[in-house]
């Protein structure tokens, strides 16, 4: 099959023909139809998560078909030629007291999907079965491969934040133009903040009906419920805390983020809070599908084929991008 390769940082990814994989007991075999571009895969191939399996595939927003199962009892639930998806988390231990305790998202021995173990920028992938969501037969891929982690780390981001009306959010991409529609549907007020001149972003918030459009630089017109920070900027924290009402919370939806400048306590005082969300669950894939269904979610693309996931990433890391990226194999 083809793959992207990653060799390590600071290489590019290469276009290489390697065996096919074979999925072993408790494994599926599927046939992509779409994988999408996360900024995480970027923090990857910049070096910036420093533990990834090498030689590496990237890609976990995966959509595609069952093709064939591993030795052993399959799975009723699942079928040859059925649409699944794909997300980060790609294994749990079941055995560990965060897995004991249904927050299998902290588990001490996980695998990440295109950063533990092989990813979807390729043809052909394997994924534990337990940790593969039935999809939409009618559905376009593309537009479903985003949701497989942007869409559900901004849904579990929304969730930390708590009950509330106004909503900032703090970097307008993927994550965030999804989780908007949803906020926009159920009659929350939303506040996008992009960097300082992202025309592209800020035209896409105002095209979904967004509240307020504004800079980094200019904070929103009113005190906010919660702010959910999608940008990899640690300076956006305390000028989050500035704007949230008491009581508020900050939630950083991201895998990484650059240091978070000192501030005063003053800012965080009358029970403001900081959390930060670490991987997802499956639970969390089970409620925020069917909702993305229900409110009618857009997703945003740009397609690239699969040979053109450097350019991709590129043009992520460039903030070219309206939306999310997704490979095309």
């Amino acid at each position: 099959m083809r793959a992207m390769v990653f060799p390590g940082p600071g290489r590019p990814l290469q276009l290489c023909e390697v065996p096919d994989p074979v999925p072993g007991s408790g494994e599926v075999l599927i046939e992509i139809e779409a994988c999408g571009v996360c900024r995480t895969d970027l923090h990857i191939v910049d070096g910036e998560l420093t533990e990834p399996m090498l030689p590496l595939i990237p890609g976990h927003e995966i959509v595609g078909r069952i093709r064939g199962f591993g030795p052993g009892e399959r799975d009723d639930a699942l079928r040859i030629g059925q649409r699944v998806g794909v997300p980060w988390l790609g294994h749990t231990c079941g055995c560990c007291s965060y897995c004991a305790d249904a927050r299998e998202n902290l588990c001490d021995a996980p695998l990440f999907t295109g950063y533990t173990r092989d990813g979807g920028y390729a043809d052909l992938t394997v994924a534990d079965r337990s940790y593969v969501f039935p999809l939409s037969e009618q559905a376009d891929p593309v537009a479903l491969a985003p949701l497989m982690c942007a869409g559900l780390i901004g849904y579990r981001t929304y969730r930390l934040a708590g009950p509330g009306r106004r909503f900032g959010l703090y970097g307008f991409g993927a994550a965030a133009h999804i989780l908007a529609q949803i906020l926009l549907w159920q009659g929350a007020e939303v506040y996008a903040v992009t960097r300082d001149g992202d025309e592209t972003a800020q035209a896409l918030a105002r095209d979904l009906g967004v509240t307020w459009v504004g800079g980094a630089s200019e904070p929103p017109p009113v005190s906010l419920d919660a702010a959910l920070i999608f940008a990899p900027v640690g300076a956006l924290v305390p000028a989050a805390l500035k704007v949230v009402r008491k009581g508020g919370r900050v939630v950083c939806g991201g895998i990484h983020m650059s240091d978070i400048p000192s501030f005063p306590y003053a800012d965080l005082w009358e029970e403001r809070q900081i959390l930060s969300v670490a991987n997802l669950t499956r639970a969390d894939g089970l409620e925020f599908l069917p909702l993305a269904a229900q409110a009618g979610v857009q997703v945003h693309t740009t397609p690239y084929p699969l040979e053109r996931a450097n350019a991709a990433l590129d043009d992520l890391r460039a903030g070219r991008l309206a939306g999310a990226a997704v490979l095309r194999p």
